[in-house]
């Protein structure tokens, strides 16, 4: 059996790839060759730009898989340039660019543009259609209507997954590296917008390449499905950043900046913590349909990923970093708290001599005290 693993040098990308090799796969994988990874050495390489059609049919050229897996590229034309190479095609797009007013990827500050919405999200939530309001966000649906479409018309077998943030080794974006380096940097004070209340939800990449690879499992039952695929608990922002900060035996004071106080273009604090709303993904489909549970537990999941990023800190300032869009800019960090505190401080005092009524709370059941005390 063969497989085509478009992409695979990132955080799913790897499980995805070892996955396949255990269950009998000879593993090809078409990627850039700008990022290389430890791999095993049966593994075949393309190296070709999975964002342009032409590179992709050159490099397609005379070949055929037993599956497909579109983990990387421009999906609607990977979809469009392996019909005819395989009869099962697996891929992947992003579940924030997927939702109604979940994110305007395209937008100069995107966290500031979201709306609330459901909790949880399932797969038939309202879909970010709406033309002219973000360009990224049809393009990802277009793509899932290009992968279906082929289905429905039986070019080959396919299922398509709505990817959460990704944390662990090679994540893009690097979620996680926000408050790492904030603990290795010795911060000890960290802004988080609103109370860091908003629940998110997110996926070790072990896990979610474990979804993945159940759909190579379950062919006929994932048949023409959409997925959502993320851990199977969400965590608050605030709870998240507790745990990271534990792990790396840390505690941080943290500075509850409401959300309507930020400027345009927020950036003093870890960008994952810039969640106004709750981002919860249900998955009762895929756990009722291919048996999904995390492989990796939360707490488990994270104290991996603060091992890897110990052995492999970012490299301060450099692309990956700055990709995060996160300055770290502690300067101006520590400006805003100051400006906060003293602010605050003004208005307690002032509500403090505001006239208002004073209620002492009791509990509101009765307490008799002796029996016929109906008070």
């Amino acid at each position: 059996m063969k497989a085509l693993v478009v992409g695979g040098v990132g955080s799913t990308g790897v499980p995805i790839i070892e996955g396949l090799l255990k269950r009998g796969y000879e593993v090809t994988i078409l990627h850039r060759g700008v990022h290389e990874t430890d791999l095993p050495a049966e593994v075949k390489h393309i190296h070709a730009d999975p964002h342009w059609r032409e590179n992709l049919q050159e490099a397609l050229q005379g070949k055929s898989f037993d599956v497909v897996l579109a983990v990387y590229g421009r999906l609607r034309l990977v979809a469009e340039t392996v019909k005819g190479k395989t009869p099962r095609l697996i891929s992947v797009g992003g579940a924030l660019a997927t939702y109604k007013g979940w994110m305007r990827v395209t937008s100069a500050n995107p966290f500031e543009v979201m709306e609330e919405s459901p909790v949880p999200v399932d797969e038939d939530h309202f879909l970010a259609r709406a033309p002219g309001v973000d360009g990224f966000s049809e393009q990802v649906r277009l793509s899932e209507d290009v992968v279906m479409q082929a289905h429905r018309d039986g070019i080959y077998n396919a299922t398509h997954f709505r990817y959460p943030t990704v944390y662990g080794p090679r994540s893009i974006g690097s979620p996680e590296w926000g408050i790492i380096r904030r603990v290795r940097d010795g911060r000890r004070q960290v802004i988080l917008p609103g109370g860091g209340i908003a629940l998110v939800s997110r996926g070790y990449c072990d896990n979610v390449a474990h979804g993945i690879l159940l759909a190579v499992d379950n062919p006929k039952a994932s048949a023409g499905q959409i997925y959502n695929i993320c851990d199977e608990r969400p965590v608050y922002i605030r709870e998240w950043i507790m745990l990271l900060s534990e792990i790396m035996n840390h505690q941080f004071e943290f500075v509850q900046i409401p959300f309507n106080l930020l400027t345009p273009g927020f950036r003093a604090a870890p960008t994952q913590s810039l969640f106004p709303f709750h981002r919860v993904m249900d998955v009762s489909k895929i756990k009722e349909q291919l048996g999904y549970r995390d492989v990796v537990p939360t707490r488990k999941a994270l104290e991996m990923t603060v091992e890897w990023y110990m052995k492999n800190p970012l490299p301060p300032g450099g692309e990956v970093e700055q990709a995060s869009g996160d300055p770290f800019d502690y300067a101006a960090e520590d400006r805003y708290i100051q400006i906060y505190k003293d602010g605050s401080e003004q208005i307690r005092q002032a509500f403090l001599q505001a006239p208002g009524t004073k209620v002492v709370w009791r509990h509101p059941y009765p307490h008799p005290q002796k029996k016929g005390d109906l008070r």
